[in-house]
């Protein structure tokens, strides 16, 4: 059985262990938090010297960091990682997308909102370059979900996993997905999609 070193609350965490679930796939979790200073311990550095989660852990001892690394390999040979070549790359257009263009003021919102400990760092100049930069970025995917109910296309995949998971949670950095109904509607196609479990949900 693989292990799972991760945050409960993280949506980057949140992404293997949704995929796990919607694989029907069991896997353990090792509660890991970089709040609490236990990704900076000796023993989890010596697992990763980036000290972050999540990140993988095999059976055979091996590691892998990086929550989108570690989908695509967790996807490999299974529906949630198209087999057409073109549709495949489609997908890691979105991985690359989630990572460069929506996580960095999405999730980076959500987080000056939610932990106390970083409030200082919530100036208004801030936080109103986050609004207008996450926006851009829900608007890029509205547009996609206009055209097709998936990100990369008629199935859910690698994905939807990626940007459904800060995407789900965008109000909480202050966003209105009111304003997005193609991701509204999105969103709830993803919630329905056999396995699916929330993001506070633990092995």
């Amino acid at each position: 059985m693989v292990t799972i070193y991760g945050m409960s609350d993280s949506g980057n965490c949140y992404k293997p262990r949704l995929l796990m679930a919607l694989l029907d796939k069991p896997f353990k979790h090792v509660e890991t938090s970089s709040r609490d200073g236990t990704t900076r311990s000796p023993a989890f550095l010596a697992k990763n010297a980036n000290g972050k989660v999540p990140l993988l852990e095999l059976e055979d001892g091996r590691f892998l960091a990086e929550s989108n690394a570690i989908q695509l390999h967790l996807a490999e040979g299974t529906s949630l990682l198209p087999a057409d070549a073109y549709d495949r790359a489609l997908a890691y257009q979105w991985l690359f997308f989630e990572q460069y263009s929506h996580e960095p003021y999405i999730a980076v919102r959500r987080a000056l909102r939610i932990y106390p400990e970083r409030a200082a760092q919530a100036t208004p100049e801030r936080m109103a370059s986050l609004l207008e930069s996450g926006n851009k970025a829900l608007g890029v995917m509205e547009a996609q979900l206009t055209k097709t109910p998936f990100l990369a296309g008629d199935a859910i995949s690698v994905a939807d996993i990626a940007l459904y998971a800060y995407t789900h949670d965008a109000p909480a950095g202050g966003y209105a997905l009111g304003r997005f109904p193609g991701i509204a509607a999105w969103l709830g196609r993803v919630k329905a999609a056999p396995g699916f479990v929330p993001i506070d949900w633990l092995p």
